[in-house]
């Protein structure tokens, strides 16, 4: 074979080779990722080729499948109730990525999870039949939250303190997700709610740090307690009234001119909201003191899954004295959401210890064999001792007894509670956020409930928004509904 001949032919191998290597790169490398993309046609397809597995509340599906008509998309996502529970479920659209529940077991539903295969599924890659996600929420704390939400901008969540099962999440406004279901029909309603400027697609509850105002109160408590600052509750602090935090000339003063807010004990500051008791309390412990408690309740933290990814509650760093005051009345750059709340009054009124919140209590096959178990799996943390979780219930029970929290007590129950009333704009010239967190011990049957309540707007006066007001009979309905 002369010279050019055998250059050619090792040429041609090469190619050859060359062919093989990238034809075995696209079906095992590319394939896979072409096949996983979300604009691969073929995934819709599939995934709606048949009915989806459903999501459960208390024994009952709130989701389904109905067949479709002229279209290549066998079937869509149907709601039962989807207004009541889409800051549960989310939604599960044929245009656009799922949300929530929906979105965070996706794979379950439409029967991808390899959890769901048989041995003969894996051999002849066949889908398996769908799974199914039962949830801890409880339908009547639900429809009280979003009944007593009606017309207002806000948020409500409940936990039972001793199980950490999330019993209510509630947003409102809310949204039909059953409009966003359909692909022919979902671009309009896509445009329209994403206009609307009241955010219906926004998940109050989970996914939207406010300041808490007041309510933060309850976390300064809890660090000068455990601090040794003050030894209990009925202690006298060291309290100037007005209070004008070190390096500036402006005053805090309290809502309440007339409360006897000087050198107040914690038990009496909380009865009253004492803003200088706690913007002075803050700058005796020091913001590293109070950001330690903020952070064992759970501020501060961008992996709170319950298991939908909650946006991350603030404590900052960095402060001043100043700035360090007022973040000890839930103001300057604190935030929370309505979940981080309830976490707080849920420790407290477990003698200390945090369950970890969630709102799936299992997932099955389609035979109803459990496939995980998140009630078994819950961590439990001290964040206080049982000392001080004792004495700040007895605190939080007097204010909703004999101070700025009357409208949540509710007959043959235990209530504790705080209000909160966070400025909001600058030089608070925009309505004020309402909040109000509590726990609930029912007398006669066990059941305990905490719960966090924040109202963003409503048709209230200006000068008639207030924790109490909006928020507390929102709080009361709901532990009402979930201690009878």
């Amino acid at each position: 074979m002369n010279k050019t001949i055998r250059r050619a032919s090792v040429f041609a191998l090469l190619l050859v080779l060359a062919l093989l290597v990238r034809a075995t790169w696209v079906q095992f490398y590319d394939g896979k990722a072409l096949a996983d993309d979300n604009d691969n046609r073929r995934n819709v397809i599939q995934t709606y080729s048949r009915p989806l597995g459903n999501i459960i509340v208390a024994g009952n599906a709130i989701t389904g499948s109905t067949r479709t008509k002229g279209s290549d998309l066998a079937y869509k996502r149907t709601y039962t109730d989807g207004s009541l529970y889409a800051a549960v479920t989310g939604y599960a659209s044929q245009a656009y990525a799922p949300t929530q529940l929906e979105g965070i077991y996706k794979d379950l539903l439409n029967g991808t999870d390899n959890r769901l295969k048989t041995v003969l599924d894996t051999l002849t890659g066949k889908r398996a039949d769908p799974g199914n996600v039962l949830t801890t929420i409880d339908p009547d704390v639900q429809k009280a939250a979003y009944r007593a939400l009606s017309g207002k901008k806000g948020a409500a969540v409940a936990i039972d303190p001793k199980t950490g099962k999330i019993l209510a999440v509630v947003s409102t406004p809310s949204y039909d997700p059953s409009e966003l279901t359909d692909a022919n029909t979902a671009g309009s309603a896509w445009k329209r709610l994403n206009a609307d400027k009241d955010k219906p697609l926004t998940n109050r509850a989970l996914r939207q740090p406010l300041p808490p105002g007041s309510t933060f109160k309850l976390v300064v408590a809890a660090a000068a307690l455990e601090d040794g600052l003050y030894k209990n509750v009925d202690d006298p602090t060291d309290s100037p009234d007005p209070y004008t935090p070190p390096g500036t000339t402006h005053v805090l003063v309290n809502e309440n001119t007339s409360a006897p807010c000087k050198n107040a004990s914690i038990r009496v500051a909380l009865q009253y909201s004492c803003n200088n008791v706690f913007g002075h309390m803050a700058v005796q412990l020091g913001q590293d003191k109070v950001k330690a408690m903020a952070e064992k309740f759970g501020f501060n933290d961008d992996k709170q899954d319950v298991p939908v990814r909650a946006y991350a509650s603030v404590y900052p760093s960095g402060m001043d004295q100043p700035q360090t005051a007022y973040s000890g009345i839930g103001q300057f750059d604190v935030t929370a959401t309505p979940l981080q709340m309830a976490m707080v009054s849920a420790a407290i009124a477990n003698g200390g210890k945090l369950v970890s919140p969630h709102m799936v209590s299992q997932i099955t096959d389609s035979g109803g064999d459990v496939l995980q178990n998140y009630d078994d799996g819950a961590d439990t943390k001290e964040i206080v001792s049982s000392s001080t979780a004792e004495q700040l219930q007895s605190a939080m029970e007097t204010v909703v007894k004999d101070g700025t929290g009357t409208n949540a007590l509710i007959d043959g129950a235990t209530v504790g509670g705080k209000t909160g009333t966070a400025q909001h704009g600058e030089n608070n010239s925009k309505t004020p956020y309402a909040w109000f967190t509590s726990f609930a011990k029912s007398g006669s049957n066990g059941k305990e409930v905490a719960v966090a309540v924040m109202v963003e707007q409503s048709d209230a006066a200006r000068s008639e928004v207030s924790g109490n007001g909006l928020a507390a009979p929102v709080a009361k309905a709901m532990m009402q509904a979930a201690v009878k």
